[in-house]
């Protein structure tokens, strides 16, 4: 077993992972007032795949990633669309398990939903009430920021520089500007609401998950994730909600992973410059749509475009073709195997995925250069077991042969479209093309089929 340290996004430092006793980890989930953008797949890769790492070290990981189905946005979108927000929050929620299930990752071991978590929600905010760090106001309940001594230590930001986002309409009735909900009264227009002792209304987002962690993984649990964006105000409320009820730490680390960026801004629903996961996965595949989430480190931002999913999808075709001529099966010789052991070590220290992957492309290429050096012989071997710690063992599988005449067939047939400008023609032959297992690739060289990932 290795010893495993992530980067702490509190203290600054990297932290040693316990190696007794369950590994915990919390990442925070898409809250499902729309299908899920290519950014929102970044913790939901990052994560189940560091638990998969975890355990193939030996250590003994549960992983919990929610769902928020009972939120703002919710109401919001479901009033645009005329449909009732309880219908919108269900759909979006099969559309969320449906693109993540096509990355081929598999599933994280729990997946609570806000809306099954009412209960533990509501005594944890009878708790604070009860220990003076929150209060009722106009059926609304708000968390006293000023009564957690602690509160700015995840941000490090100057507690009277701390806007909490949650509009004007709540100004009047809190105590202090600072404060943030954790229970809501229900509005008009609003058209779900639950009981509880403040009256009918409906959880804050921000307990909603320190709700649903504790009740998957205790307190404290070993790693709490997400996206950078939700250090402030998300996580820091988080901590203090959880830390005043219980006198205790919520996690013992803070791992936060960048942000998708097209240009000079974040991936976000709310700017417009989105690429649903979904239509990312329909033109790439699932492998590539890993490969490129995995290509940088998780704490840095990933640029987005066509060229870096393509960069991806190049790599991809590399490592087929390397198992297509040097198949797993063959026991590693000494410098196989010690790549294997650099690889390993990369994501032991601070999960470094692009580091592990550099070994994996140095192996195939050491192997390519000396053919048939014994202390490369299993190299096919070894590679495959980096694909399966990186989301990629598909890659071992999808290589087959070269298209059949058939698909060249069609593939003369489309350039012939082109030619023509006959681009509805050509398009239709790509999507044939797509069904018949095949992407095309067009370039300097001319076009090329490379098998869909």
């Amino acid at each position: 077993m290795r010893e495993v340290r992530i980067r702490d996004t509190m203290s600054g430092e990297l932290l040693a992972l316990p190696t007794d006793g369950q590994i915990g980890i919390y990442a925070c989930g898409p809250t499902v007032y729309s299908r899920i953008h290519i950014g929102n797949a970044r913790p939901f890769v990052v994560f189940t795949l560091l638990a998969r790492f975890l355990r193939s070290e030996g250590y003994e990981t549960r992983l919990a990633i929610n769902v928020t189905d009972i939120n703002d946005k919710i109401y919001t979108a479901a009033s645009e669309r005329e449909m009732p927000s309880g219908e919108l929050a269900d759909e979006m929620t099969a559309a969320y398990f449906e693109d993540t299930g096509r990355l081929e990752i598999g599933r994280p071991d729990v997946e609570p939903l806000a809306t099954e978590t009412v209960g533990p929600i509501v005594d944890l905010i009878a708790t604070l009430v009860d220990e003076g760090h929150a209060y009722e106001s106009g059926g609304d309940v708000y968390f006293s920021v000023r009564s957690f001594d602690g509160y700015g230590k995840l941000s490090h930001r100057p507690t009277e520089d701390m806007e909490q986002g949650e509009g004007d309409d709540a100004g009047s009735l809190k105590r202090d500007p600072l404060d943030f909900a954790l229970w809501k009264s229900h509005k008009e227009g609003e058209d779900t609401s639950w009981e509880s002792p403040w009256g009918s209304g409906r959880p804050g987002w921000h307990i909603e998950c320190s709700a649903m962690a504790e009740a998957e993984l205790g307190q404290p649990f070993t790693i709490h994730g997400g996206g950078s964006d939700l250090v402030f105000p998300h996580h820091e409320n988080e901590i203090a909600q959880s830390e005043a009820a219980r006198g205790k730490p919520l996690a013992k680390v803070w791992m936060h992973n960048g942000m998708i960026e097209t240009g000079a801004e974040k991936m976000s629903k709310s700017v417009g410059n989105i690429f649903q996961l979904s239509e990312a996965l329909d033109v790439y595949g699932p492998q590539t749509v890993v490969a490129y989430l995995m290509s940088g480190h998780y704490r840095q931002p990933l640029a987005f475009g066509e060229g870096p999913l393509e960069q991806a999808a190049a790599g991809n075709e590399r490592i087929r073709n390397f198992l297509r001529e040097n198949p797993p099966g063959e026991q590693p010789g000494s410098e196989a195997e010690a790549a294997r052991e650099r690889f390993r070590d990369a994501l032991a220290d601070d999960y470094n995925s692009p580091r592990a992957m550099r070994e994996a492309f140095d192996l195939i290429r050491s192997a390519n250069q000396r053919p048939d050096a014994p202390e490369l012989a299993g190299a096919g071997t070894v590679l495959l077991g980096m694909l399966e710690l990186l989301g990629l063992e598909a890659l071992a599988s999808g290589g087959g042969e070269g298209p059949d005449q058939a698909a060249l067939d069609l593939l003369e047939a489309r350039n012939a479209a082109r030619e023509d400008k006959d681009w509805s023609r050509a398009d239709e032959i790509r999507d044939q093309l797509a069904d018949l297992g095949w992407e095309v690739r067009d370039g300097a060289d001319g076009a090329r089929l490379v098998p869909r990932s």
